[in-house]
């Protein structure tokens, strides 16, 4: 069973550095200059929960194509059996072209969560862990230094993956302070 997602559009962002401090002890007051790069990434993956094992890559736009990519992808890691795809119903996992590429390859089959139910999708959880990973605090100039951070990222993650389980484990058991014993 595979959970599948893209997130994005991530785009290239670049701040100036920071303004030094003057002699007298105060911060220098600059005109704040912000720029977003004009250029957009997307990350593609595909969530094993069995293992924990991400695959994930970036294209420049969110199409059937790179859809079609990451499920070949997906094929290619797992060789054996049939395939389980769980996903949103956006219109590019349901397109023609894609259920054409469906039927070429049978033991892939996509099953489609509900509409305003994203959360059933174990692959959200894992965009928090890449977008902390990869994105936290960081200034890209480009797609290519987006898409190395994500596949950096990626192998760091994968590194100490453990198998992915909808929902809470149970509480510990309390133990008692005291054992009082009754005898009749």
């Amino acid at each position: 069973m595979i959970c599948a997602d893209e997130l994005g559009p991530v785009t290239p962002r670049t701040f100036p550095p920071a303004p030094g401090w003057s002699p007298g002890g105060h911060r220098i007051k600059a005109p704040l200059e912000y720029s977003r790069g004009a250029d957009k990434t997307w990350v593609y993956g595909a969530l094993r929960i069995r293992d924990g094992i991400e695959l994930t890559f970036c294209a420049p736009s969110r199409n059937s194509d790179g859809w079609i990519r990451l499920l070949a992808s997906v094929a290619k890691a797992n060789r054996r059996g049939p395939i389980v795809v769980i996903t949103d119903n956006l219109s590019s996992h349901s397109s023609w072209k894609v259920r054409q590429w469906l039927l070429r390859h049978p033991r892939i089959r996509q099953v489609f969560i509900p509409i305003k139910a994203c959360w059933l999708n174990l692959a959200e959880g894992w965009w928090r862990l890449l977008r902390k990973a990869a994105f936290a605090g960081q200034t890209f100039a480009d797609a290519t230094e987006i898409a190395y951070a994500v596949a950096v990222a990626t192998a760091q993650l994968n590194a100490h993956a453990q198998p992915w389980v909808w929902g809470r484990s149970p509480p510990q058991p309390r133990t008692l302070r005291r054992k009082f014993i009754y005898l009749l």
